[in-house]
């Protein structure tokens, strides 16, 4: 499949080769979310600039006769360990192990640490002098999956993120919009990048028995915060002739995937469950004739980047951080109803729906490219190394604006309407 060749942007002048550690993720290659793609995208791009790049990846247990995980993979160090595989505990106790790693072996210059959840462990990053950011994510605690004590864990760690980091990354404007307003500190605002497709291939597609802009697509883990059952009923109150292809499954089996389960029953609905192959994903993506997503609390979401990137029309659930990222070119739903009718119009409108889809390609190699994400994670790391940190700052007053962070030009909102 021919991707961009994507404009590689580094910092100026000479920087001082690091070693990094990437912590608190799944690890690569990058198979599974928005986390795990970041560090893979990142991570190769500084080790082409020079730096050396550390990835803890979660490890899998090897039998006798199998063979054991690579050791490196892109030019970056891969340390496999363990984690307990419990809902509540799986990524702390993974995040546990790294750092007694990194703090123990060869500690890096400094350490990006992802999700708030793991701030506990950033105080023993630090005292053993390693530079820590955290890039916070979505705001967790308003997952429904998570019951009350779940949720004042996030909310605390949250506050230990902010107390206890040299930095902090936010992904989206609302994300650095809501630790300004609740903690009175800045974050550094860094998104992510998104991978442009020209001429993909349609190969993989027969063998789930579809063919190009013969199908509507939502890819989504099943959690209420990404409404896969509003999209599913939605759609199932439309009059589409097209199927709808559902890509995700249920981390943990629960009273939600059974509730999807029953709505799914119609004979429209392609339930596909997880699915890991990125070229075929890559593939669904790119020729369905509108991706549906539903997600609400995160940040900048990879996976509406990845449909973008495809040159898709998005249908997107009407929150802050989606508009963020859509602007002018999305068609934005907060019910069945509404939904619905987004879902027809692209059907009924085909040429419109190309219009939207081709614009929302554009946007995104204008505003998400790795490499200038890789820009922002070099130059914040050569600033820790040389001593920033927000724990200087005086507690109550809002940290300045990150020096090297330009201000976000709109997409021309000219020729094409905002809806579907």
């Amino acid at each position: 499949m021919a991707a961009s060749n994507e404009t590689e942007p580094s910092s100026a002048g000479s920087v001082r080769a690091l070693h990094l550690a990437m912590i608190g993720t799944r690890g690569v290659p990058a198979a599974y979310g928005g986390f795990e793609t970041a560090v893979e995208e990142i991570g190769r791009r500084l080790v082409d600039r020079g730096h050396a790049v550390t990835v803890y990846c979660r490890s899998q247990s090897v039998t006798r006769g199998e063979v054991r995980p690579p050791t490196d993979y892109l030019g970056m160090r891969l340390v496999h360990l363990p984690a307990l595989h419990m809902k509540a505990l799986e990524t702390l106790s993974h995040t546990a192990f790294s750092v007694a790693h990194a703090t123990t072996r060869r500690r890096p210059d400094a350490a990006f640490v992802f999700n708030a959840a793991n701030a506990p462990f950033v105080p023993f990053l630090r005292q053993r002098g390693i530079p820590t950011t955290v890039h916070v994510d979505g705001l967790e605690w308003k997952r429904d999956k998570w019951g009350g004590t779940a949720r004042r864990y996030y909310r605390w760690a949250e506050r230990l993120s902010v107390r206890s980091a040299d930095a902090l990354i936010a992904d989206a404007q609302g994300i650095a919009d809501y630790y300004r307003d609740e903690f009175a500190i800045s974050t550094e605002l860094i998104s992510y990048g998104a991978r442009v497709l020209h001429d993909p291939p349609a190969t993989r597609l027969a063998e789930l028995g579809l063919t190009p802009k013969g199908y509507h697509l939502v890819v989504a883990r099943f959690e209420p915060e990404n409404h896969v059952d509003v999209i599913i009923d939605g759609y199932r109150r439309s009059s589409a002739a097209l199927p709808l292809v559902v890509v995700g499954s249920a981390p943990y089996a629960g009273a939600y995937g059974r509730k999807i389960a029953a709505l799914a029953g119609d004979s429209r609905i392609r339930m596909l469950g997880s699915m890991w192959d990125q070229d075929q994903l890559d593939q669904l993506y790119a020729h369905s004739v509108s991706y549906l997503h539903g997600h609400s609390v995160g940040g900048t979401n990879p996976s509406l980047l990845r449909a973008m990137g495809a040159r898709t029309a998005a249908i997107a659930w009407d929150v802050s951080f989606n508009r963020e990222v859509l602007g002018a070119y999305g068609a934005y739903f907060r019910d069945p109803v509404t939904l619905a009718s987004l879902i027809e119009d692209a059907e009924l409108n085909p040429h419109h729906t190309k219009e939207v889809a081709k614009a929302l390609q554009g946007r995104a190699a204008d505003l998400y490219n790795w490499g200038h994400v890789t820009d922002g994670y070099e130059d914040l790391a050569q600033r820790l190394v040389s001593g920033y940190s927000t724990q200087g700052m005086s507690a109550g007053r809002i940290v300045r604006k990150p020096w090297n962070q330009p201000e976000q030009t709109q997409h021309p909102a000219t020729a094409v309407r905002g809806s579907l």
